[in-house]
C-alpha cells in the first residue's frame, strides 16, 4: 500500500512540475520580454536581468 501511495504521489508531483513548466514563456522570446517588462524590477533575479539585457535590449 505504501508503494502505491509513493507512486501516485510521485506521479502527481511530476505532472505538476510539467504543467508549471509549460506555462512559462521561453527565455528570450518576445512574450518573455513583454512579461519581464510588466514584472517589477525589484523582483527580477540576476539571471533574469542578464537575459533581459542580452535578449530584449541588445537585439
Amino acid at each position: 500500500m505504501k508503494a502505491m501511495y509513493a507512486i501516485l504521489l510521485g506521479s502527481a508531483l511530476f505532472g505538476s512540475a510539467v504543467f508549471m513548466a509549460g506555462c512559462s514563456a521561453e527565455v528570450g522570446s518576445d512574450e518573455w520580454c513583454a512579461e519581464m517588462k510588466e514584472k517589477p524590477k525589484g523582483e527580477w533575479t540576476a539571471n533574469e536581468a542578464s537575459e533581459f539585457a542580452k535578449n530584449c535590449l541588445l537585439k
